[in-house]
């Protein structure tokens, strides 16, 4: 049984004896932005790497360093947020993947701790489906809201609100500053109409940098949503193990 599962605590010589029996590796990314006033600014990037992990811990399967910077630019007024543009995060994360796809890894799993980076990874996942890399997206906030849909209420699962502070709480309580916590009714843009996309940043509807509800945050709550999420990412992460890379590959019907 192979020891080590995190890249960075392994030499060549044992990354070289993964490589060799294993097609498969977990990537986590994230962002460095702001959280509101009671959430620190890593909380992207530190919850995607719990998450990516502890699922590479429970199945065996390579996880690397965690990306710590995304596509955040609408929270750039408020300080501390660090961003880059999707060109340069879609050309980084391709790099990367490719940088695998050498040692032989035909399948990735991407713990997406950031919403703002997901249209880009989108982009890279069809790119590299076309080379032969199968690139697939998880995203913790997305699967709770599926499977534990009756844990928060609609407000309390925005940015920044009830249940990333939850999280936190469950992970890093000692970052958390519960004090700081509040609600914030996000502002209406006098031009918003249905079906319309504009191009507006965090600042033009909240205050704090907070979406919603967060006061209602609670430890109990964060471990119940990780243990389930945790728990579906093991299921996805051990079905990709199993497949094929040649089923995985593009379709041609020409």
């Amino acid at each position: 049984m192979f020891g080590k599962f995190l890249l960075y605590e392994m030499s060549w010589v044992e990354a070289k004896k993964y490589f060799a029996r294993n097609d498969i590796a977990i990537l986590p990314v994230g962002s460095t932005e702001q959280h509101g006033p009671a959430n620190p600014l890593g909380t992207d990037h530190l919850v995607a790497k719990v998450i990516a992990e502890e699922a590479a811990k429970r199945t065996k399967v390579l996880c690397l360093p965690t990306v710590p910077f995304g596509v955040s630019s609408h929270h750039r007024q408020y300080w501390g947020t660090i961003f880059v543009s999707p060109r340069v995060f879609k050309a980084y994360i391709k790099d990367v993947c490719l940088a695998l796809y050498y040692y032989g890894v035909r399948k990735v799993v991407v713990v997406n701790g950031h919403g703002g980076n997901l249209a880009a990874l989108s982009e890279v996942a069809r790119e590299l489906r076309e080379r032969g890399l199968f690139l697939s997206i998880f995203q913790w906030w997305t699967a709770s809201a599926k499977l534990l849909p009756n844990i928060f209420t609609s407000e309390e699962r925005l940015h920044a609100s009830a249940e990333e502070t939850s999280v936190n709480l469950a992970l890093f309580p000692q970052l958390v500053a519960t004090s700081k916590t509040v609600n914030e009714e996000s502002r209406k843009h006098p031009t918003r109409a249905e079906g319309v996309t504009l191009p507006l940043d965090t600042a033009d509807f909240t205050s704090y940098g907070v979406w919603g509800k967060s006061t209602t945050a609670s430890t109990n709550k964060g471990k119940k949503v990780l243990k389930t999420v945790i728990e579906e990412l093991v299921r996805h992460v051990e079905a990709l193990k199993k497949a094929r890379a040649t089923d995985l590959k593009s379709k041609s019907l020409v």
